[in-house]
């Protein structure tokens, strides 16, 4: 058997005595414990924000005598000594979740494939809420110890920077990644070469070299067809995420199912589950039945034998987020698979066959519905959702018995939660509590925090806030061509102690980020109000083929650049990782105003809510769960009518709640200045919603529900 090995590149010129930090750098289990992060952080500030939190830039760069100095320190030292006995302890895999409830049942790891992955904003592979839940999926199964391995792609230009003109348009700056400052192993043979693997195409071969991504214990191994002997086109397959050509689309999932797989084969894995994180990866259905049919079995034995490991997640409420391939594609870049399953040209096509208005197509959800045995969606309301829409593949069942179940998404508490928010509960619910977060008796405790401390708390995570974006438009202004109302609309002006609604993410039409902005004096009239004012934070790309994504952030933008406004209405760009915790541990409401059911789920929310924010949101995908008239506000009704109807009766409803509820509730002071009320719905809010939307507790539920049926 070949042996693959990986060796951390020796660039780093550190002292003997904290030489281990380059070892640190290159496992992203640093990025969600504070301590680790520290250890950077404390040796030059300065340099580790200016980098951008990428510890191997940093190490680099660093002077010597900074590093010197800090292996002096007893302090330091003191904490780098605890940092790598955590380290170490927690790599040694003892005493896991995983060990102790599953051990018999995972002998072989999950295989989890992702189109993105958001790990962490050094390492820009993922464009959205599906990429950050891969990662955060990622970290939590590191954390329960369950045997778990990533593929995905290494993409060359990772996902594109944002940068808003002065008229409030989006342009899309490509950022070519230097692969040496980012945290990844290249996979080597035992002769020192490069691991690569090859899929056939009717007219030619691609073939990708594997790197490899240490998430605490879990590995991710990243494929990058970018080498030479592939041609120019076929080098751009990893070259960015989402390709707007439906041609270089089609090869990208192609090289992600079919190379998956033989990757996963090529390193000796042999995994007891397949599990495909949307339908991108679907073609790893063919390709595993394609194996066994080399053995010398049927298409039909060879699927069914293969159908009961594959666990199927469906992201899309809409059949138009569904990839569709016209059958002319699966012609030219599929041909040469079906005589491998000993099918015919017609008989391919019919496994993922699906009638659209425009004729018919190859649908990748088809595809991993119908060979699938463990299907789910990521909210309760999306689960019928989907059932409703994937009913014509089981024609005889009743809508409610289609086998689509449901796993309502989480956040990983580690990574979202601020650090003075972790200390808080560290304080009051015991050293343990995080090793306890899904455990809702836990969460009893939450009144035994004092009022005042809570308060103190969020007050500095607001102010925190407020002070990165105003150093973060200070360097945009020292850079140049940055007009002066660019960096009013950037926050140059806002107050950490006036009320502040956060909006951020992906800016498509059906999310409604204009909404609150529908009767713009009305509002310009709260954000002004005496002795009550009110201030909004909107953030989020738009994908650069999306116009009419575009012209929303536009739309949005000069609404913010009016002077009317008073700097209260503001426009972070280039939203990120790094932008989203700032927000997320920082704004005292989260504003969320989906179309009904078109939310599949979501999970800012949820990272807002474990960091005392309240939730002010349509009942649209996890809201509809946590909402108990306590924990926060709902827009509208739980129905979904026509679209006209929808926005007037969420308009009228927003607006109600904000005035009459929302503002005057949060400067509701007692003797104290202390908003006794909202405090009171803040911990109702983290009583309730933290344990059940918890990374943890998804984790555990994709075990239990899905991968032990799988492997039974």
């Amino acid at each position: 058997m070949t042996i693959y090995k990986t060796r951390i590149p020796n660039q780093f010129d550190l002292p003997r005595r904290i030489n281990r930090l380059g070892e640190l750098a290159y496992n992203l289990w640093w990025t969600w414990q504070p301590q680790a992060q520290r250890l950077f952080s404390h040796i030059d500030n300065e340099l580790w924000e200016r980098l951008a939190h990428n510890p191997i830039t940093f190490l680099r760069e660093v002077n010597r005598s900074s590093l010197n100095e800090a292996a002096q320190k007893s302090a330091y030292i003191e904490n780098y000594d605890q940092v790598f006995t955590a380290f170490d302890t927690y790599m040694a895999s003892e005493g896991t979740w995983c060990d102790e409830a599953h051990a018999d049942f995972f002998k072989n790891p999950v295989a989890y494939f992702s189109m993105e992955f958001g790990l962490h904003e050094t390492l820009p592979i993922y464009s959205g809420g599906l990429g950050v839940l891969a990662g955060d999926h990622l970290k939590e199964a590191s954390d329960l110890g369950l045997p778990l391995l990533g593929i995905g792609f290494l993409y060359a230009e990772g996902y594109f920077s944002q940068r808003i003109s002065e008229d409030g348009w989006q342009d899309a700056v490509n950022n070519p990644l230097d692969f040496n400052n980012l945290p990844l192993v290249p996979m080597m043979d035992e002769n020192d070469s490069p691991v690569t693997v090859s899929v056939e195409f009717p007219d030619r071969v691609v073939t990708a070299r594997l790197w490899e991504v240490r998430v605490g214990r879990i590995p991710l191994y990243l494929m990058d067809s970018n080498v030479i002997e592939n041609n120019p086109e076929d080098r751009k397959l990893t070259g960015r995420l989402y390709w707007s050509d439906i041609n270089l689309r089609i090869s990208q999932e192609v090289l992600l199912g079919v190379g998956g797989v033989r990757a996963m084969r090529k390193l000796g894995h042999n995994p007891g589950v397949w599990h495909m994180n949307e339908g991108h990866a679907a073609f790893q259905i063919l390709e595993r039945a394609r194996e066994v049919v080399e053995t010398g079995k049927t298409f039909a034995e060879a699927i069914e034998e293969t159908r009961v490991n594959n666990v199927f997640t469906t992201h899309t409420p809409v059949p138009a987020g569904n990839d569709e391939f016209p059958l002319w594609m699966i012609d030219k870049y599929l041909a040469a698979l079906w005589p491998q399953l000993g099918l015919s040209r017609d008989e391919f096509v019919s496994l993922a066959r699906n009638q659209q208005s425009w004729g018919e197509t190859f649908s990748m959800g088809v595809l991993a519905l119908r060979y699938s045995d463990e299907r789910n969606g990521v909210s309760e309301l999306h689960g019928r959702v989907a059932r409703g829409m994937w009913n014509f593949l089981w024609p005889a069942k009743a809508e409610d018995d289609v086998p689509i179940g449901y796993v309502t998404n989480g956040v990983h508490a580690s990574t979202w939660l601020a650090r003075r928010m972790g200390v808080l509960y560290e304080n009051h619910l015991g050293e343990n509590w995080l090793s306890r977060l899904d455990d809702p008796s836990l969460w009893d405790g939450i009144d035994n925090i004092p009022d005042k401390e809570l308060w103190e708390v969020r007050n500095h995570l607001k102010r925190k806030l407020v002070f990165y974006m105003m150093e973060r438009t200070r360097r945009r202004w020292i850079k140049g061509g940055f007009h002066p109302v660019q960096a009013l609309a950037s926050g140059a002006l806002l107050d950490p102690y006036v009320l502040t609604i956060g909006f951020a993410r992906r800016f498509a039409t059906y999310k409604r980020a204009n909404l609150i902005l529908s009767e713009l004096d009305r509002i310009l009239g709260l954000l002004n109000r005496p002795n009550q004012p009110l201030q909004i934070i909107f953030a989020g790309k738009a994908h650069p083929a999306d116009e009419p994504g575009k012209q929303l952030i536009q739309e949005v933008y000069r609404a913010v650049k009016k002077a009317e406004n008073g700097g209260r209405l503001v426009f972070l760009e280039d939203y990120d990782m790094n932008v989203a915790r700032y927000l997320v541990q920082g704004v005292d409401v989260w504003l969320n105003t989906p179309r009904r059911p078109n939310e599949a789920s979501g999970t800012s929310g949820m990272k807002a809510a474990m960091n005392g924010a309240l939730n002010f949101s349509v009942l649209d995908g996890w809201w509809r769960e946590a909402y108990n008239g306590h924990n926060g506000w709902a827009i509208g009704d739980d129905v979904a009518p026509d679209t006209e109807s929808q926005d007037e009766g969420d308009i009228a409803s927003l607006y109600a709640t904000l005035e009459n509820e929302i503002i005057p509730l949060y400067y509701d002071r007692d003797g104290d200045n202390l908003p006794v009320k909202w405090i009171k719905m803040m911990k109702n809010n983290l009583r309730t919603i933290t344990p059940q939307f918890s990374m943890r507790r998804m984790v555990k539920e994709y075990v239990e529900q899905l991968y032990l049926p799988a492997v039974k």
